[in-house]
Formats: structure tokens, C-alpha cells, sequence
């Protein structure tokens, strides 16, 4: 099944303000709450696709990458992510303000069956400078990482020589706790995170004295990061399962790269075109000839150049600028030409003299050229 737009998901408009795009989300996530609509798969459904769409628009790097590239953002993986691993408490985790609390729909039916919680490993940030070469064809890059990583000793579990785990006494393995309250509307009953074991549903008796139970360690690691072709400043590529480590042997954070340019001194980058600068001598100029165009590649391209070709005239090399990003938009832009004419600053007495006599003819008068054009088409429009 195709996914759908996350501003049509919400019911909202791509202009909509944070304020709009939280309660159009909280409402349908009332309308679709679990605890509303028990063993209702569909409702599920709908319920972690309005989560994964306030999970874009409600971050400002995030929604604006989704309005430029849609579902193709770089290395973003669908943004919201809540297909891969992620459980309805991932969902309560993140968002549980929006409903005024986790799970604070008590009454409705509960959550007997849901999955304990899974601990999360936070992300790493990393910048990045990339050539314009590495752009045009995207790059591997190896990065050495201090990190959390999961405990040699414990093998990530946070127990002391495999003593293992045992049942937590406040939740009885439930992994969250009810309580009930009185309100307007009667006794209701809310459940949150169990205080104890804190939603895993069991505690740690002996801890590993080297983690202290917790299951990670700082550590270093190797990571290989592919960087996309057309990526731009200021793009961020996500990296799943290559942060930190998550507790007791949770689920690993992201790495998220920031993308920085190298100034390039022959190219000036405009989106997926680059602009070159070309500093024409006066006699090819006035006669033409053919002169090289040096592309991104090793080879340069010939180029004609008319006789009589003016500063300021742009030509243009198609397919031989950048690529889009992930195949998002036209295939490669262009090397778009701009033409400059050399004057020289010094000039020896030979140059000199001929450059007076040539200046005695008419052609050369471009001041005179130009009035006499504009009274000839004058003088053409009475006759």
C-alpha cells in the first residue's frame, strides 16, 4: 500500500502552523487510540500513520527536507521510521504530551498485551565537507566514533556473570502500572511506566561491575557512511542503528550527518547547475575559434565560439552538472557558460599603435554602431 501524503494523513495544508499541525494530530490520535478501539487493526494502522506524519511535520529540519524531496529525503528512510522496530510505546514515548500523558486513555480497555519497553540509544551528530567532485558522484567515508557500545563483559545484558534478569515485583512484568482515579466522568483507570524497572518488565538482581548494570560502555568504532550523489549544503543524512547503544541490549541510536561544501575555484554551484566563469581573449572574441570547458570529470568539453560574440552571452553543456539526490527531480543539471571578454591592463607601443588605428574604424564605434542601428530601424519604420 502506497503511502500517503503526511499533510493529508492530518487533514491539514502544507502552509498549516505547529499549533494546527498538533491538534489535528492529537485529534485523530484520540479518534484512533487503542485503548478506544481494542484489537481494531485498522484503527493501529491509522493511529501509527498519523504518528509517523506529526513526526515529520512537527520538526522544522524535518518537514522542510519532506516538502523538497517528499518521501526521498536522503538516507531518511520514510522520516517517521515507525515500520522499522518501533512499538506503540516508541509512539507514547515520543509524543505522549500531545495526549496529556502516556497512555491517558484509561478506561477504554488498557493495554494488557502490548510490548514492554525497549531502551533507545541516542543519536550521534556528524559533520561532514565534502568536495564538489564528491557531490557529483557521492562518497563513502569512514569515521572512527567514541560511543556507548554494549558491554564486553555482560554481553550488553547488564547482568553479572549471565545471572540474568528476574521478574520486576512492582509491575510483575507488565512493564507499566495502573492506577485508578476519580473524575467528571467517573472511576478511570491510567496506566503509565512501571517506576521500578522502567517499562522493561524486569529487574537486574546482580549487576555487572563493569557497566553497573546498564548494559553499555564507552567505546570506539569504524563506521562506513554513504553519502548520496547531489547532496547540499546543509542536508542532514540519517543513519540508522549506528549511534549509540541502547540499554540492556535496546535498540542502537542514529547517526545523523551534516552536509558542508568545499568551495570549489573553478565551479559556483545554483542547485543542480554550476555556473563557470569563461574569460575570452578580444581576437577569438571578434573572429570566434573553439576553446575547452573543463567539466567535473577529467576531460573538457570544446565549445564553439561564433564570431562577433558578445560579454555577458551564456552557453550552455547539458548533463554535465550535478545529479538529483536519490533520482528526486530531472537526471543532471548543466554547466551553464558565462561569457567575459579579457581587456588588458598594460600594453606594449606595437599594441598601442594598432589598436588606434582600429579604433579610427567605424566597426570598432560601438557607441556609433549602436546609433546608427537604431536610426536605420527608425528610418525603416516611414518607408
Amino acid at each position: 500500500m502506497a503511502k500517503r501524503d503526511y499533510y493529508e494523513v492530518l487533514g491539514v495544508g502544507k502552509t498549516a502552523s505547529d499549533d494546527e499541525i498538533k491538534k489535528a494530530y492529537r485529534q485523530i490520535a484520540i479518534k484512533y487510540h487503542p485503548d478506544r478501539n481494542p484489537d481494531d487493526k485498522n484503527a493501529e494502522e491509522k493511529f501509527k500513520e498519523a504518528a509517523e506524519a506529526y513526526s515529520v511535520l512537527s520538526d522544522p529540519q524535518k518537514r522542510q527536507q519532506y516538502d523538497q524531496f517528499g518521501f526521498d529525503g536522503p538516507g531518511m528512510g520514510g522520516f517517521g521510521g515507525f515500520g522499522g522496530g518501533f512499538s506503540m510505546d516508541d509512539i507514547f514515548s515520543m509524543f505522549g504530551d500531545v495526549f496529556g500523558g502516556r497512555g491517558g486513555f484509561g478506561g477504554f480497555g488498557g493495554f494488557g498485551g502490548r510490548q514492554r519497553a525497549q531502551h533507545r540509544g541516542s543519536d550521534l551528530r556528524l559533520k561532514v565537507r565534502l568536495s564538489l567532485q564528491e557531490v557529483a558522484t557521492g562518497v563513502t567515508k569512514k569515521f572512527k566514533l567514541k560511543k556507548d557500545v554494549a558491554c564486553p563483559h555482560c554481553h550488553g545484558s547488564g547482568a553479572a556473570n549471565g545471572s540474568g534478569s528476574e521478574t520486576c515485583p512492582m509491575c510483575h512484568g507488565q512493564g507499566y502500572t495502573v492506577r485508578t482515579v476519580r473524575s467528571i466522568l467517573g472511576m478511570m483507570q491510567t496506566q503509565g511506566e512501571c517506576p521500578t524497572c522502567h517499562g522493561e518488565g524486569t529487574v537486574i538482581k546482580n549487576k555487572c561491575s563493569e557497566c553497573r548494570g546498564t548494559g553499555i560502555v564507552k567505546g570506539e568504532e569504524v563506521v562506513e557512511i554513504s553519502i548520496p550523489a547531489g547532496v547540499s549544503e546543509g542536508m542532514v543524512v540519517n543513519v540508522p542503528g549506528k549511534g549509540n547503544a541502547g540499554q540492556h541490549n535496546g535498540i542502537n541510536g542514529n547517526i545523523q550527518v551534516f552536509i558542508e561544501e568545499e568551495r570549489n575555484d573553478t565551479f559556483i554551484r545554483d542547485g543542480q547547475n554550476l555556473l563557470y566563469n569563461l574569460l575570452l581573449d578580444f581576437p577569438t572574441a571578434a573572429l570566434g575559434g573553439e576553446v575547452e570547458i573543463p567539466t567535473l570529470g577529467d576531460k573538457k568539453k570544446k565549445v564553439k565560439i561564433e564570431a562577433g560574440t558578445q560579454p555577458g552571452k551564456t552557453l550552455r553543456l547539458e548533463d554535465e552538472g550535478l545529479p538529483a539526490v536519490q533520482g528526486y527531480g530531472r537526471g543532471k543539471g548543466d554547466i551553464i557558460v558565462n561569457i567575459s571578454v579579457y581587456v588588458p591592463q598594460t600594453l606594449n607601443r606595437q599594441e598601442k599603435e594598432t589598436l588606434e588605428q582600429l579604433r579610427q574604424s567605424e566597426n570598432f564605434q560601438g557607441d556609433a554602431m549602436t546609433k546608427r542601428s537604431i536610426f536605420d530601424k527608425f528610418k525603416n519604420y516611414f518607408s
